[in-house]
């Protein structure tokens, strides 16, 4: 009785009787679900256009917030260092595209995802010799990122919320509303779709396979720069950074691999469901740290009953 009463009452109790921190648990969990989100779609726009498992997707956060704070460390001033990053990150996606994928055309898929770990390996290594191994601090005052903090007394309680989180919440829906767009509304974008829902149909057309690689290649770059530099805000600038690409995998089981709204709201509910599990189950009942596996055992259980994930288009063979 005691434990049905810890794991089905207390919990919903404890909510009730502080609503305020309820609500500091919500936000916390928002901010890391929106992160997550970003890393997720990474993986989901490489993946509807070229059926590759993109591994690499970790270490390019890395990279490109190493290599932000690398130029602004050479002298280069944080809103040049921005583009200039953008374009190292776009010369990496040309160089995957030439020396990585276009040899390994029509190979069978474990023979890319093993290409994207070396891609990894290659970018650890790189990385490692041209920014060292030391822990850097991301330039959050040079961006003109706010560090203040809000506070607010809902229901006559505390609530902190901290300007940068806000920020990057504010600045990851602008991202995801001008992806949106450009997936629906532009050309090119269209030719991502295309080559996603069919890419024999998409090639007979005239659509550039090379083309599109390179595109969903910078634009998984622009997503591991946002994350980076909100991520390398919130916890400095090191390769062990490159770990929270894990927790975009249960996302990806959650929402779907080849869905983009799948990844956004697998994204936002793991990062609100980890931390409130955390909170009111996880360090009373287990001791805390559940929120290096909750996501995973949730994904899991999705997918007994649902495959394809949440989000996923149900495949259906004839034989």
């Amino acid at each position: 009785m005691d434990f049905l009463n810890s794991v089905l009452v207390k919990p919903f109790a404890d909510m009730f009787a502080a609503p305020d921190f309820l609500l500091q648990v919500l936000w916390e969990g928002l901010v890391a679900g929106v992160l997550y989100a970003l890393i997720a779609l990474g993986f989901v726009l490489i993946y509807k256009s070229s059926r590759i498992f993109n591994f690499a997707q970790g270490i390019m956060v890395v990279f490109a917030a190493l290599t932000l704070v690398g130029l602004h460390e050479k002298g280069v001033p944080a809103l040049l260092a921005v583009p200039l990053t953008l374009l190292v990150m776009f010369l990496l996606a040309v160089t995957i595209e030439r020396v990585v994928l276009r040899p390994l055309v029509n190979q069978p898929d474990i023979i890319l995802f093993m290409a994207t770990i070396g891609i990894t390996l290659f970018l650890i290594g790189f990385g490692e010799l041209i920014f060292g191994g030391a822990n850097k601090v991301m330039i959050t005052e040079q961006l003109m990122i706010p560090t203040g903090s809000f506070e607010f007394e809902p229901f006559g309680g505390f609530l902190l919320i901290e300007q940068k989180d806000v920020t990057a919440v504010v600045g990851a829906g602008l991202l995801v509303v001008i992806l949106l767009l450009f997936l629906n509304k532009s050309k090119m974008g269209r030719a991502i779709r295309a080559l996603g829902d069919d890419h024999q149909a998409a090639l007979s057309v005239g659509i550039s396979l090379s083309t599109i690689w390179v595109l969903v290649w910078f634009i998984a770059g622009v997503i591991a720069l946002a994350t980076g530099i909100v991520w390398g805000a919130r916890a400095g600038v090191s390769f062990a950074l490159e770990v929270i690409a894990f927790k975009a995998l249960p996302v990806l089981m959650l929402g779907g691999l080849e869905s983009v709204s799948g990844a956004i709201i697998g994204g936002l509910m793991i990062g609100i469901l980890e931390k409130v599990f955390e909170i009111y189950w996880g360090q009373p009942l287990l001791g805390g740290n559940t929120e290096t596996w909750f996501a995973f055992v949730l994904a899991l259980i999705v997918l007994l009953f649902r495959p394809q994930g949440l989000f996923g288009e149900k495949i259906i063979e004839r034989v």
